[in-house]
């Protein structure tokens, strides 16, 4: 359910790539002889800024601060935006989604009196109330007033079927980085002798209940070069964790060691592995204390369901006379599998326009989230005897669905065992959250988040742009009440494209009462390396083909300018982490295009993102800049290295987070002093808290909200 609601969650503007969630010039400009090619570490003159909380650094950072927040507070809406923004985030009647623990259902809830955030509980009887009674069972604001701590929610992981000990796990000012410490859900109290884990990327989860398989900072030598747990240990209650055994170790190289523990009764198994990149992994299961390879595609993602195993492909694979194509969701049995037998049937297979969102299992259906289109729609699987029979279930249409089982595998007879969450939202439908039942089209609502804004009049439509290569891309417009295409429409551009992350239709009180229905248009492009029409979207856009990216967003942009939607003068782009470098090098290759960007938490060093933070673990993305072939691709990009004073370049606003432990805040910092040397303009704010996310809590993400929509009205309106 987690990650469904990642997916839902940005209800104020971040679409739903961030989370934390990553266009062009017919002719890109070449490589100046001291640019990019020429570079090396040594001769970056910024490099002081990467030392994230050293003094130098710090003072250059709140200089940059003060002279931003002058600039942008003195937008005459900006404390109307920011307090309704607040409101919005703070409002008691948006959804508390739930994830289900055994008989209870648990929701963290932040408001104006909780800004860190209530873990709290109710039952489904209880939940389906308009007021359901909840019980808190951890209060944040409490215990970071208590232990003096800014502690941020990263989540728990609860020992079924009982659920009463849990791991919860909590970040210092939303780093990725958590310190682990054992909870007592009916005692509702931390364990005093339990297990605990200071502050690392932490990866820990039961084998039973005297038992973890944890991987941490163990010391030197235990962390991949991606800053991920290298090294898996068997860690019993009461025991050291010094001398707690190693059963598996990845290699320095790799992104991370990880294990996936099936507790299933009669079904178990635990399966250890190593990503070896960001989108390959080598996989074993553990038996009898030792490790047996799973024969697979590298870049395929397995499943164990009891006695069926589950394989959805990344790429092609050919099985004697038959190709299975990149996409898929197959099927088989698992044990015969295992034993070398090669027969599958398969559940979806990708088409030009239909592609494999996500998947879930009750305790005899496969629900299967299509995109068509970059709409979703949804498929129900049931096995027949030795073949599966598919169902097409009726359901809203077209936006973004999701859906999430509530079967719980450790129980024998689960009362939820063949119903599920759904969920739905577009543009201008705020996001509800029904119940359903596998062999039924009724559905009953939950819950539903209530307009925050008057859609009356805004329309949705769907356009192609064609790419620099001929490939129609889609993106869709949100035209406020009353809009015609004059060429003066303030309108915003936003993209992500990269990660298989797809951009779909989203609802954002935040643009809606701050942009679209203040006469700004929105459009959201669905380009390449993004994952709307599957892997293949994706694979088009990686390494040495990354460029497509940035072609696509570009020609997105050149549509709108010359259907009228608008003009240069009036558009912005805005993306975030991998978008963050995708409208950074727009900007730089196109920049007669905008006047304005918003660049979030971005990627913009090309030459060292992989010497920075987790940057080692995405060069299946983006390629190894070390390596002459990869850097040729890169430097042609890489914002840092092509930034030229020559240029005459849209207004930006650059805005990241000391506490993000994922991409490096020197990216945005080293970018920003560059312009300024140059004699550029930028504008540069870094909050001090909240992870990659950009916000700790409600407070900052409003503020942050205000001061990038004040930018954008400073810069495209009339």
């Amino acid at each position: 359910m987690q990650n469904l609601l990642q997916r839902l969650l940005p209800a104020l503007g971040l679409a739903a790539a961030t989370a934390m969630a990553a266009t062009e010039n017919p002719n890109p400009p070449p490589v100046a002889a001291s640019g990019a090619a020429a570079m090396t570490a040594s001769e970056d003159p910024y490099l002081w800024l990467e030392e994230v909380t050293g003094e130098r650094a710090l003072a250059w950072v709140r200089e940059r601060n003060a002279q931003s927040r002058r600039a942008l507070e003195a937008h005459p809406r900006f404390t109307a935006m920011r307090d309704t923004f607040r409101r919005i985030l703070d409002s008691r009647e948006k959804v508390p989604y739930v994830s289900r623990q055994g008989d209870w259902f648990y929701n963290l809830w932040r408001d104006a009196e909780h800004p860190r955030g209530l873990w709290r509980r109710t039952t489904l009887a209880d939940y389906r109330r308009p007021q359901p009674n909840w019980e808190t069972v951890i209060d944040l604001d409490e215990l970071a007033r208590a232990e003096r701590e800014n502690w941020v929610w990263s989540g728990a992981t609860c020992l079924g079927p009982a659920y009463r000990r849990c791991l919860v796990q909590l970040s210092r000012g939303g780093a990725d980085a958590t310190v682990v410490r054992e909870f007592d859900a009916v005692d509702k109290r931390f364990v005093a002798d339990g297990f605990q884990l200071p502050e690392a990327k932490t990866s820990i989860d039961w084998l039973d209940t005297d038992t973890v398989i944890v991987g941490s900072d163990f010391g030197p030598g235990s962390l991949t070069d991606s800053g991920y747990p290298r090294v898996l240990k068997h860690w019993k209650r009461g025991q050291p964790l010094a001398v707690a055994r190693t059963v598996f170790e990845a290699q320095a190289r790799d992104v991370s060691a990880f294990v996936s523990i099936d507790r299933t009764p009669g079904w178990e198994r635990t399966v250890f592995g190593r990503s070896t990149d960001f989108y390959n992994t080598e996989q074993h299961l553990w038996i009898d204390g030792r490790l047996v390879a799973i024969d697979r595609p590298t870049d395929s993602e397995i499943t164990f369901w009891r006695d069926t195993l589950m394989v959805k492909l990344r790429s092609a694979w050919t099985i004697g006379n038959h190709t299975w194509p990149a996409g898929s969701l197959l099927v088989t049995d698992a044990r015969a599998y295992l034993a070398g037998q090669r027969r599958f049937e398969a559940l979806f297979t990708p088409t030009a326009t239909r592609s494999l969102s996500a998947y879930t299992l009750t305790r005899n259906h496969v629900l299967l989230d299509v995109l068509d289109n970059v709409a979703g729609r949804l498929e129900e699987w049931q096995r027949d005897g030795e073949r599966w029979a598919r169902r097409e279930v009726r359901a809203p249409y077209p936006g973004t669905l999701g859906v999430a089982a509530l079967h719980d595998p450790l129980l024998a007879d689960d009362p939820l065992a063949e119903q599920y969450f759904i969920t739905y939202t577009d543009f201008v439908t705020p996001d509800s959250l029904m119940l359903g039942r596998t062999g039924s089209d009724e559905r009953e609502l939950l819950k539903a988040r209530p307009a925050f804004f008057d859609a009356r009049g805004i329309r949705v439509e769907q356009r192609f742009a064609t790419s620099k290569d001929g490939t129609r891309v889609p993106y869709f417009i949100v035209w406020p009440a009353q809009a015609r295409a004059d060429g003066r429409n303030p309108t915003l551009l936003y993209g992500y494209g990269g990660f298989e992350v797809s951009q779909q239709p989203w609802y954002s009180a935040g643009f809606g009462t701050a942009w679209t229905t203040q006469g700004g248009v929105l459009v959201v492009a669905n380009i390449r390396g993004g994952g709307e029409f599957g892997p293949a979207w994706h694979q088009a856009a990686t390494l040495g083909r990354k460029q497509r990216s940035y072609d696509d967003f570009a020609a997105v942009a050149e549509d709108l300018i010359r259907h009228n939607v608008t003009q240069p003068r009036h558009l912005g782009i805005q993306g975030g982490s991998n978008g963050g470098l995708l409208v950074g090098a727009v900007m730089l290759q196109r920049p007669e295009l905008f006047r304005a960007v918003v660049c979030q938490v971005p990627l913009l060093d090309m030459r060292r993102y992989h010497k920075l933070l987790a940057g080692a673990s995405w060069m299946a993305e983006y390629g190894d800049p070390d390596r002459a072939e990869d850097w040729a691709h890169i430097s042609r990009y890489s914002p840092y290295q092509n930034v030229r004073p020559d240029q005459k370049l849209p207004r930006v606003l650059f805005t990241t987070s000391t506490r993000d432990d994922r991409v490096h805040p020197g990216h945005a910092r080293k970018m920003a002093a560059r312009m300024v040397e140059q004699g550029h303009d930028p504008l540069y704010y870094e909050n001090i808290e909240g992870g990659h996310a950009g916000a700790a809590d409600n407070a900052q993400r409003a503020d942050m909200m205000a001061l990038e929509f004040s930018f954008l009205w400073q810069q495209l309106g009339h």
